[in-house]
């Protein structure tokens, strides 16, 4: 990309990346369309290009973007402290939907730049996005597994409360109701004491935190 898009102040790239970030959130890859975003953006199309290239590097770094805005968001002090898996994804639940404030389209575009890497991406590009996906195991290295009951698979829980998760968003997609991030925190809180009660051991289940 060029760098004199970082150049422009703060408020037109968040300006730019918004849109593209609607744009790609609500329609698949290949049907986004270039000339939506800039005019969400309020800039011509060739200005866009002329700051990112293409479409496809357009897309590449708005996933590196809002990867490493989550990355910074949850990487933190705070983080270090958290030893329990399900207050570790409560807390990163909390960072990430406080980042929705600044950037409304971004728990849409990510959950579409998921399904995106296998079904709608050509596949130079998937690769290159699969090879972007970096290794989930830095967000746990301070949990205590030894929690887990015998026989509970830990990434199988990450993986189903990521399936309530979307499947939630999804929904609210296409009944085109907002979400309400209160209330889905809410429910999110919910389901992790659920999930906690069927995979942790006994001795763990009452502890003050």
């Amino acid at each position: 990309m060029n760098e004199a898009f970082f150049d422009l102040s703060k408020e037109k790239q968040l300006r730019i990346l918004n849109a593209a970030m609607e744009v790609f959130s609500q329609n698949e890859y290949k049907h986004a369309s270039t000339d939506d975003i800039a005019a969400k953006a309020q800039i011509s199309k060739g200005l866009l290009f002329y700051y990112f290239g293409n479409k496809k590097d357009l897309y590449l770094y708005l996933y590196q973007y809002v990867e490493r805005l989550t990355q910074e968001a949850i990487l933190n002090e705070g983080f270090e402290t958290i030893d329990d898996f399900f207050d570790l994804m409560e807390y990163g639940a909390q960072k990430k939907l406080k980042l929705v404030a600044e950037h409304p389209y971004l728990l849409d575009f990510t959950i579409r730049a998921f399904d995106a890497r296998d079904e709608h991406l050509n596949p130079e590009l998937a690769a290159k996005l699969q090879a972007q996906i970096g290794d989930v195991s830095q967000y746990f290295k301070y949990v205590d597994f030894s929690r887990f009951r015998d026989g509970v698979d830990p990434g199988e829980m990450l993986r189903m409360l990521v399936w309530m998760t979307e499947g939630y968003l999804q929904q609210m997609r296409r009944q085109r109701q907002p979400v309400e991030m209160e209330v889905l925190l809410a429910d999110y809180q919910r389901w992790t004491v659920l999930f906690k009660n069927m995979a942790y051991k006994e001795e763990f289940l009452h502890e003050d935190h």
